[in-house]
């Protein structure tokens, strides 16, 4: 993926991310971390939303593991901002 698309990609996860800490009132990171040491929903309804919240969590920190790795393999070619820089319209 172009960084372009990493970044787009990156921010549609946001928004997903930011539904679901508006309607739980908790930060993403904080409740994957609850999350993934096993503690469970307090009402069933919350299983799937639960669920769906902790992929869209991973998805998010691969993007932005795959944006730094291209960001560096970019500046290693072209140093500063110069080549990073792209305006869209």
């Amino acid at each position: 993926m172009s960084t372009q698309e990493l970044l787009a990609d990156i921010h549609a996860l946001e928004e997903e991310l930011l539904r679901f800490e508006r309607k739980y009132n908790i930060r993403s990171e904080i409740f994957f971390a609850a999350y993934v040491n096993g503690e469970e929903p307090e009402d069933d309804a919350w299983v799937l939303d639960f669920s769906e919240w902790a992929s869209v969590y991973r998805t998010w920190l691969a993007r932005q593991s795959d944006y730094r790795n291209e960001i560096g393999r970019l500046q290693a070619q072209h140093p500063g901002l110069s080549g990073l820089v792209r305006v869209t319209s």
